[in-house]
């Protein structure tokens, strides 16, 4: 979030206008043409860094202003602000044609990181990345002026291997192996030296360097690492952090493949024998390639590191360091691993001795994570099971800390993106779907598109029912986890929310043991197998229905159930399609009143049950009593529109012998009655602030199916014929009813006039109304000489002679 006065600057920068950027370049040209620029030209720069950088466009500088920035950049004798500024500009500016940047000439490793930083930003029209790496390795590769420092070229270095690994030549690459061995490995153990402006306090005595030391203060007995501390640091001290800050991408970019299949099997053989620690001893020579020296350093290097964050750290800046080291190192050793098995069984046995304690402290969950990717990755190969340590992470971790956004995304993007490597552990997984909703239920807004792409795989014919219900129940996990915050103590680590909600209600009915119960069986860990009526739970919750994040949780619900139709139509069978069904007409009416929630859901719930009735089409036979308790019901017409209007279509589609040959005329007959109640019911009232103006839509596809169903038992078709009627000369009559909008009225006239030609002739009437599956052939309505076009001709050249039958 920025201040006030941050959006201020940048809603400035991005609303100035092209001739004000004109007249500002010509300021920044005269300031930058002075001998000394001073804080002046500093300050110009900065706004006009903001002003190319605040917009999703590049802007149009002048080219004297370009050119200036670029001359002031290889200019030796510019203050290095300046030349950060300047090349800062022109990143931002990239691709530029009139770029005459070269770095083929220049010595200083500050001036040629930043220039070349600014090449690299260009693409690689003119292959910038290779000349780049070119003179960046002839630089590493000489001996070093008096106050240059080869580490303003290891992220360049870094950068080229990432865009273009196959520009790097074999000896360039040897070269980088050696040094970076020499800068993980033996830098200093000694505290660099104070710079001090001299004076009468300056003895020789006070500048005398000390020992590096611990976290915990003790005095560092083995060889530095990023983890040390002291006071001042060496030059070889910076370059063995930043050494370590770019080996796992080095490692990855310069032998992505690792060795071959062969050495591998022999190099694991041997690690597993008894001859492991005269290996491991001997490899420390300097007779190794130096692609195997540095793996090797890289591999002593991460275990101090593992070790070194067990130390307890004096601060707590220094606690959070250890804790990104050991992720760091962990997959640095999951590199190695890859591409050399012999370091297999050193690093598990090392990473094995740290679980007990990670496990134990809820403040280092994140650690677990990269384990647990080793474990995924190199438990086949070293028999490691890793399904206690994965019982962890996804049982316990998201109930204690689902409201820590970083670890939620990490865990849910560490479930999709190991779904292939998860194997018989994918039970686990299936299980722990509630706890993995409560992550999303917290964070709903960055994790919907990871759960999105993870939900398939924890669908299947036993999890189905249990999650459609978790999913339209999210907005009250949401109220239910802030409720469950608001009764713990209160910690440092507990997110804030809005103070604005007073919910004393919500506490104290709480502690009743009937919402007790339902709030466990909300907030289980695992997959139960069954389900409860939560509507108690939703009236005591319904206090934090318009909290922030129960409103966004709630937008996030229409995207997640399509998902989830999406995935489960693919295994479905006829019993669990027919369970969903039965599921969307009981939860249609039984949802958290978020604002606009329930609009929105039934939306969705209306457009699959259709496709859940096309699935299995039997369906509507099959639950026909439940389907009629739903259109009987006095709270379906206004609340459930519609879900009425697919209930009520799904019957006159599919309520025939065509389609189910158990389909009776006696259950048609049944199903006519209780439609055409339902129709009466709403053509007949009339609108008020109790009960609002019905859709037109209900009521055309009440007709509809009215229609349809007497075209399959004609003994209905007086009936249905004398209500189409009635319909028409109630939309053209001006008293006020529920269809009195002139629009609807005419949309209802027009439909019951369609319908009524209809049925003067029956037999053609089934034939259009219940057609055969062949019409849903393409050919059926693109052919003129087919059955459907010429019926409908037919119908319409008799039925022209019946002037009584037209509108009028």
């Amino acid at each position: 979030m920025f201040t006030a006065g941050a959006e201020s600057l940048l809603h400035q920068a991005r609303e100035i206008q092209a001739e004000e950027l004109k007249k500002f370049c010509s300021r920044v040209v005269k300031l930058l043409q002075k001998e000394e620029p001073g804080p002046d030209a500093v300050d110009a720069l900065q706004r006009l860094f903001l002003i190319v950088s605040a917009t999703k466009y590049r802007r149009k500088l002048e080219d004297t202003c370009v050119h200036l920035l670029q001359a002031t950049l290889c200019s030796p004798k510019c203050p290095e602000q300046l030349q950060l500024l300047c090349a800062a500009v022109l990143r931002e500016m990239s691709p530029y044609d009139g770029l005459s940047l070269s770095c083929d000439h220049m010595q200083s490793t500050r001036q040629l990181s930043l220039v070349a930083s600014v090449l690299l930003a260009q693409g690689d029209k003119k292959e910038e990345v290779r000349s780049v790496g070119q003179r960046v390795f002839r630089v590493l590769e000489s001996r070093q002026p008096e106050g240059s420092s080869p580490r303003h070229l290891l992220p360049i270095v870094s950068k080229i291997a990432h865009l273009a690994p196959h520009t790097l030549q074999e000896d360039q690459t040897n070269l980088l192996n050696k040094r970076l061995v020499d800068w993980l490995r033996y830098a200093s153990v000694q505290q660099g030296v104070a710079h001090t402006s001299g004076g009468f306090f300056s003895t020789p005595r006070a500048r005398q360097p000390g020992p590096i030391t611990e976290l915990d203060g003790a005095v560092a007995t083995d060889f530095f690492t990023v983890l040390s501390t002291g006071q001042h640091f060496t030059e070889d001290q910076w370059l063995n952090v930043q050494a370590f800050s770019m080996l796992r991408a080095w490692l990855l970019h310069s032998d992505p493949e690792g060795p071959s299949a062969q050495d591998a099997d022999d190099r694991s053989e041997l690690e597993g024998s008894t001859l492991s620690v005269l290996s491991a001893s001997s490899t420390a020579g300097h007779l190794l390639p130096p692609r195997e020296r540095l793996r090797e350093k890289a591999f002593e290097y991460c275990q101090r590191l593992v070790e070194q964050s067990t130390r307890r750290a004096l601060r707590k800046g220094d606690s959070d360091l250890q804790k990104a080291c050991l992720v760091e190192a962990v997959l640095v050793l999951d590199v190695l691993c890859k591409q050399d098995p012999s370091f297999l069984y050193r690093t598990l046995s090392c990473l094995k001795a740290q679980l007990p304690r990670l496990c134990t402290d809820p403040t280092r969950a994140r650690m677990l994570l990269p384990i647990a990717q080793f474990f995924l990755n190199h438990g086949e190969a070293a028999a490691v099971d890793s399904e206690a340590l994965l019982q962890h992470l996804l049982n316990r971790t998201p109930c204690e800390l689902f409201h820590s956004p970083l670890l939620a995304f990490e865990l849910v993007c560490f479930c999709r993106d190991n779904l292939p490597l998860f194997g018989r552990n994918l039970d686990i997984l299936k299980r722990s779907f509630p706890n993995l909703l409560k992550l999303l239920a917290w964070n709903s807004p960055p994790l919907t598109s990871e759960f999105v792409a993870l939900l398939p795989s924890l669908l299947d014919v036993d999890t189905a029912v249990e999650m459609l219900h978790m999913l339209l129940d999210l907005p009250c996990l949401t109220a239910a986890l802030d409720l469950q915050l608001r009764l713990l103590p209160a910690s440092s680590e507990r997110p804030l929310w809005d103070p604005s909600f007073r919910i004393p209600s919500c506490l104290e009915a709480s502690r009743d043991p009937q919402f007790q119960s339902l709030l466990q069986h909300l907030l289980r860990t695992t997959a139960s197998g069954t389900t409860e009526r939560l509507g108690p739970l939703h009236r005591l919750l319904q206090p934090l229905a318009s909290c922030a994040r129960v409103v966004q949780c709630a937008e996030a619900v229409p995207t997640l159930l399509q998902a989830f139709f999406s995935a489960v139509t693919q295994f479905a069978d006829g019993a669990l399609t027919n369970q969903l069904a039965l599921l969307l007409l009981e939860r249609s009416d039984s949802l958290f009143q978020v604002p606009q929630y329930e609009a929105h859901v039934h939306s969705v719930l209306s457009s699959q049950f259709l496709a859940l009735c096309a699935l299995h089409p039997s369906l509507v036979v099959e639950l026909a009593k439940e389907l009629l308790e739903f259109v009987g019901s006095s709270s379906g017409v206004h609340s459930r529109g519609p879900m009425l209007v697919s209930v009520a279509w799904a019957v006159g589609e599919y309520l025939s012998v065509s389609w189910d040959r158990r389909c009776t005329v006696e259950l048609i007959n049944r199903f006519f009655e209780g439609l055409e109640a339902v129709l009466f019911e709403v053509t007949q009232s009339r609108p008020s602030a109790a009960v609002p103006k019905c859709p037109p839509q209900v009521v055309t596809v009440l007709m509809t199916t009215l229609t349809k169903l007497a075209s399959r038992s004609q003994d209905l078709i007086p009936r249905v014929s004398l209500f189409l009627s009635k319909m028409r000369t109630l939309a053209q009559s001006p008293a006020p009813s529920s269809t009195s909008c002139e629009d609807d009225a005419g949309a209802v006239r027009t439909r019951a006039t369609e319908l009524l030609t209809l049925l003067k002739m029956p037999s053609v009437a089934q034939f259009v109304l219940t057609p055969s599956a062949e019409v849903s052939k393409p050919r059926y309505h693109r052919d003129a000489n087919t059955a459907l076009p010429l019926a409908l001709r037919t119908v319409s050249r008799l039925v022209e002679r019946e002037t009584g039958l037209l509108p009028g």
